[in-house]
């Protein structure tokens, strides 16, 4: 068997003294490993390093084996954070994150699109922080957990909703949720239905990841007994530091 596409790294091992695992999020085929023989040498691992995107080429005898790639660099995107911590942290949450929750071998092309435009943000966009929370959102809505932030659990409300309830995953106005605010996970105003804020607040960006966070950890990992990666976690902990203090 034999297919071509376009992939981003996620994750690679070693194999043996020379070759390489590597696991890619495809356009096509979804979350696929595949052995590349030689990947430990120097100029070659330097190719496949996360978030890179590549033209490859997988071939195996059968369709569950393991198989090979081959693959044709397109756009190296690692190298160009290695200068920027939290950017690079961000790069490896957000594939740690495609690597454990995405099935294998399932075709997923808004992941893939939206992983994409996520890692493309990183390397040019100012406001790359709200785009990591919002490919968060993006990858619940497409394992199917996805939020409704459109209006109010409690009242039907669209204005000043500031809240979302852990457990359905909605909405709740200022009004309805103000008894209850200590429970309620707060709701940045860049993902507030009525329009986002021009400029988030560190804090706002702190609030987004605690809250995909919840979720991602509760309707994701936890049903399968596994926890947020840790590349995820590290993610959080360099982004309090660095908004901390860029806050004073």
């Amino acid at each position: 068997m034999e297919w071509r596409d376009e992939g981003l790294v996620l994750a690679t091992r070693r194999h043996g003294e020379r070759a390489l695992v590597v696991e890619l999020l495809t356009r096509e085929h979804g979350r696929h490993a595949g052995l590349l023989r030689g990947g430990q040498a120097p100029k070659t691992r330097a190719s496949w390093q996360i978030g890179n995107r590549l033209v490859i080429s997988w071939r195996a005898r059968l369709a569950e084996h393991l198989g090979s790639f081959t693959g044709e660099l397109v756009e190296s995107y690692a190298a160009r954070l290695l200068d920027d911590r939290a950017r690079l942290a961000a790069l490896a949450a957000a594939t740690a994150l495609a690597a454990s929750a995405l099935p294998e071998r399932e075709p997923h092309p808004r992941a893939f699109a939206g992983l994409t435009a996520l890692i493309a943000a990183l390397d040019a966009d100012e406001r790359w922080a709200v785009a990591y929370v919002e490919w968060e959102m993006a990858l619940l809505e497409e394992l199917g957990f996805g939020l409704d932030l459109t209006r109010c659990a409690a009242t039907g409300a669209t204005e000043r909703l500031v809240y979302v309830s852990p457990r359905s995953g909605q909405a709740v106005s200022e009004a309805a949720g103000a008894p209850y605010r200590e429970k309620l996970l707060r709701l940045p105003g860049f993902l507030r239905h009525e329009g986002g804020e021009a400029r988030p607040s560190p804090g706002d960006v702190l609030d987004g990841l605690a809250l995909t966070g919840f979720f991602l950890e509760r309707r994701v990992f936890a049903p399968h007994r596994q926890k947020l990666p840790a590349a995820r976690t590290r993610y959080v902990d360099v982004m309090r530091q660095v908004l901390t203090m860029a806050s004073v």
